[in-house]
Order: structure tokens, then C-alpha cells, then sequence
């Protein structure tokens, strides 16, 4: 078992999640490989979405999640298995997603089921990436007469030391 390059892969997945919040693009780009392959769906949308290639994937992820939505992602349970410079992974993974414009929050899990490589530069990068969702949660946050949204995004400052 290659513990160093389960990890490797374990931070690699954080990477994905903690960019894509943060709208770190070039570095969410980074953690993808060229030639990803990625299928998304939801409930919510009867077909899934599929990408192919990093730059059409990202791409995606820019225009869509920009500045005025919010999410977060939280991933658990890694399973990965580690074959040479090739690796296969699943992760639960609960997610929120917070529109303003529309007033909603929608709220979710399921499992991802990941491939992974590692590229010529000795990184792992993901190359194909799915999941399946065990449910979604939508509500208009307009019966929530008490809500206030407050966003603090902290990706264009430093992070102080100590």
C-alpha cells in the first residue's frame, strides 16, 4: 500500500474542494489533469453535465460559481486505491450552495468516485471525476423571514501567521 501517495491524493481532493469555494481558478485548474473527463448531476437538472478537458471544466466552474454564489464543500470516508502512477477514489461529500439572486440554498451529499494520475511533473492530478447524489435539499429562503446572508470571502487576503 503506498500510504505516501494516498495522501498525496487525500490532500489533492481538499485541494479541488477548498479552490473551488475559494474561486481560486488557476489553482483549481492545476489540481485537474489536461485531459480530465468530469460528469456532474443533480436532481435538480434531468441530464448530467459532461466536460472534457481542463480548460472546458474550469471553465465551467469560473462562469457558473462566480463572485455572487457561495458554496462549500466538505469531503470524508476516502477510499483510494493506488495502482502505480494511477489511482481510483471515492469520497462522501456534502456540499451547500448559497444564491443570493434568487434567495435559495440548496443543500446535498452523495459519493464521488475519482481517477487520478500522476502526471510527468510527479503531481496527481484528477483525470476523471462523478458522483451520485443521495439527495438534494432546496428552499427558498424567502420562508425564512429571519435569514440574513452575510459572505466574507477571504481567498484575496493574506492569511496572517500564528
Amino acid at each position: 500500500m503506498d500510504l505516501a501517495a494516498i495522501e498525496e491524493i487525500r490532500q489533492l481532493k481538499y485541494r479541488y474542494f477548498r479552490t473551488l469555494d475559494l474561486k481560486l481558478w488557476d489553482e483549481f485548474a492545476d489540481t485537474l489533469a489536461e485531459d480530465v473527463v468530469a460528469e456532474y448531476g443533480t436532481h435538480a437538472l434531468t441530464d448530467p453535465l459532461v466536460f472534457e478537458g481542463r480548460d472546458a471544466l474550469a471553465g465551467f466552474m469560473r462562469q457558473t460559481l462566480g463572485p455572487s454564489i457561495t458554496t462549500v464543500h466538505v469531503a470524508s470516508h476516502p477510499e483510494v486505491t493506488v495502482t502505480g502512477d494511477s489511482a481510483g477514489g471515492s469520497w462522501l461529500f456534502e456540499d451547500t450552495v448559497i444564491v443570493p439572486g434568487a434567495n435559495s440554498q440548496i443543500r446535498g451529499a452523495g459519493y464521488y468516485r475519482d481517477g487520478y494520475r500522476r502526471d510527468r511533473d510527479g503531481r496527481w492530478r484528477i483525470t476523471r471525476t462523478s458522483y451520485t447524489r443521495i439527495y438534494e435539499s432546496l428552499i427558498s429562503l424567502d420562508d425564512v423571514p429571519s435569514h440574513r446572508f452575510l459572505s466574507h470571502m477571504w481567498a484575496d487576503r493574506p492569511v496572517a501567521d500564528g
